[in-house]
């Protein structure tokens, strides 16, 4: 099977798919290949890197090439982004059970609970996923089918920054739509690749990486999640809360008073991104709220 037969059986929304090469990356990670349905405009790498090898010990700490950011570095800061996020969800979900896919050390999950949920983490990462079980999240260390969680066990699941790492969508919005409880929750952040951010930078768009397989826009998860019985949405062009819990955050990697001068670039990006050219928003920056019938 060739890799774009592949990627036409993994696709969410059972297109007659038209895969077709894009382009090489010239961003941070150059050379990757990005591949693009002519059909439904969904985005993919293809071929991918080994997507098993690259979520290793350093990757956690923040010590890869590839990395990502340890939030236990600057714990009291991100809770400042996690409660306020929590707060907005409950407008809508006030209680019951919590599942945070990709949940890493467990502190979202920590607020969330914190907050009244009863909560679950998923987490690919041993050595992630048993720092969350020692400090009470309680973390399934694995994939989302190996967890074989019941039928709709969840009032709300969360994929923050996760949806785009994961391979042969198709199955994995099919095993979201079995766990969750009807009228439900399910919050996706990612890239909204409709954004002119993602149109205007083209093949040096910063979202491309080895882990991102792939890219999705906002018109193309309300597609793919109505197929699946979802039947409405609410789309944050941004972020799903305010400014002042952002630049709480970012204040923790501050070092001088210098650092303060960031938060003018912060506070630029937030409004902006609630802007719109041409029907579009500026950036790409996106978190979608979809609840199932």
């Amino acid at each position: 099977m060739d890799a774009f037969s592949s990627l036409k059986k993994e696709c969410p929304l059972q297109n007659n798919c038209n895969w077709k090469a894009l382009y090489q990356t010239t961003g941070k990670y150059k050379d990757l290949s990005v591949t693009e349905c002519q059909i439904c405009k969904l985005q993919a790498l293809s071929p991918r890197p080994n997507q098993s090898e690259l979520y290793t010990k350093d990757y956690y700490q923040g010590r890869a090439e590839y990395t990502y950011i340890d939030e236990r570095e600057q714990k009291p800061f991100f809770r400042y982004v996690w409660k306020a996020r929590i707060q907005n969800i409950k407008r809508f979900i006030t209680t019951g059970h919590f599942l945070d896919i990709g949940s890493s050390f467990g502190g979202f999950l920590e607020v969330a609970k914190e907050e009244g949920f009863q909560v679950q983490g998923v987490e690919i990462s041993e050595y992630a996923a048993s720092y969350a079980n020692q400090n009470n999240i309680p973390t399934f260390q694995g994939n989302l089918f190996d967890a074989k969680f019941p039928n709709e066990s969840f009032d709300v699941i969360s994929l923050i920054e996760v949806i785009e790492h994961i391979e042969n969508p198709n199955r994995f919005f099919q095993e979201l739509t079995r766990i969750l409880k009807p009228g439900g929750l399910l919050l996706l952040q990612t890239a909204n690749f409709e954004g002119w951010q993602a149109k205007e930078e083209g093949s040096s768009y910063h979202y491309y990486m080895p882990g991102h397989v792939f890219y999705y826009s906002d018109t193309l998860l309300k597609k793919i999640l109505t197929r699946y019985g979802f039947g409405s949405f609410l789309s944050y062009f941004g972020v799903d809360f305010p400014l002042i819990a952002k630049l709480r955050k970012v204040r923790g990697s501050f070092q001088t008073w210098k650092d303060y001068l960031k938060w003018i670039r912060v506070s630029y990006y937030h409004f902006i991104s609630k802007m719109k050219r041409n029907g579009y928003p500026l950036t790409s920056s996106y978190v979608l709220y979809a609840f199932k019938k």
